[in-house]
């Protein structure tokens, strides 16, 4: 029989954290669910680790774990895709391997996605701790339940760790893009979210730790790239209405700019050129959803976040630098 919630833990070189997210997963109150680790080819032996320490605790009998290593590094969107290529369950939840979830997580979490249909994508609240000390986010960062698509453009507001959607949505919006090696969970959102709205169980359920080395966007720079390869992306495969559109492309712009002047400070010219000139375009209106342009845009973002991007350490994700 298929369980009721697959669970997804992708991690790389980070054994410790990982084994302690698994012990979180295991205390869970509510047992029907699999629990699927997909190690992204570790160099520190995270798999052996970790199937030392389930041998030595004897596993959970009444909950199926598998230990899937990959043997080259794809990175965090590859790892999350191939864990939910091989889920059993109709939902899948994600954890990121430096963060924790409370014991009722699924229990109270799966009984929030049963009783409101309407959301096929729903999170809970979280517990922020960074350097070991709680902090409290900010307001931009606080959530809530309905249509987040417009304040999402700039601020993600959804964190893997918090998040469960069907299997079915997320085989439908494509999964996470494998080319992105970081902010592939805000790319994600975004296409969920412009056509569907998210629910919230407020209750916070996740444990999330910062400021540990080998944090993504502590070791990713400008991580502005990946957002505006994002947006493009929304703007030329998405079919949004002219209210979400004008938006993106407000926010493209914006974004554009910005990750200009950086690159004049550090003069690739070149690039800065580029850049503004997508932004020009964006704030007149003149990305259509198919057009030349945008295309061409889209090809030549994605080249060059592949070119200097790589996979870099560990899964953090785009609400981690507070998008």
């Amino acid at each position: 029989m298929a369980p009721a919630v697959t669970v997804v833990i992708p991690t790389w070189n980070r054994r410790a954290m990982a084994a302690e997210a698994i012990e979180s997963v295991l205390a869970q109150t509510w047992r029907d669910f699999e629990l699927i680790v997909v190690d992204d080819a570790s160099e520190d032996g995270t798999a052996e680790h970790l199937s030392r320490m389930l041998r030595r605790r004897g596993a959970c009998r009444d909950v199926p774990v598998r230990i899937e290593r990959l043997e080259k590094r794809r990175g965090p969107a590859a790892a999350r895709n191939h864990g939910v290529a091989l889920a059993r369950a109709p939902l899948v939840a994600f954890l990121d391997s430096d963060d924790l979830w409370m014991p009722r997580k699924v229990e109270l979490h799966l009984a929030y996605a049963r009783a409101h249909p309407e959301f096929p994508i729903s999170q809970t609240g979280e517990l922020w701790i960074r350097d070991g000390k709680r902090v409290n986010p900010s307001r931009r960062h606080l959530k809530r339940a309905g249509d987040i698509f417009f304040e999402s453009l700039r601020t993600c507001l959804i964190s893997p760790s918090a998040a469960m959607l069907s299997v079915e949505l997320f085989a439908a919006t494509g999964g996470f893009d494998e080319d992105m090696a970081a902010a592939e969970d805000y790319d994600l959102w975004l296409r969920i979210l412009a056509r569907h709205p998210a629910g919230l169980l407020a209750e916070p359920m996740v444990i999330r730790r910062a400021g540990h080395p080998g944090q993504l966007s502590a070791t990713t720079p400008a991580l502005d790239r990946f957002r505006i390869l994002a947006l493009a992306k929304l703007l030329l495969a998405s079919p949004l209405d002219a209210g979400r559109r004008a938006a993106t492309a407000s926010v493209l712009a914006e974004k554009c700019r910005i990750y200009a002047k950086g690159l004049r400070r550090r003069n690739r010219v070149e690039e800065a050129r580029f850049h503004e000139y997508l932004a020009e375009r964006a704030e007149h209106g003149q990305l259509e959803g198919a057009d030349a342009l945008l295309a061409e845009a889209v090809e030549s973002l994605r080249n060059r976040v592949l070119a200097r991007g790589g996979h870099e350490t560990g899964e953090r994700t785009c609400a981690d630098d507070n998008a």
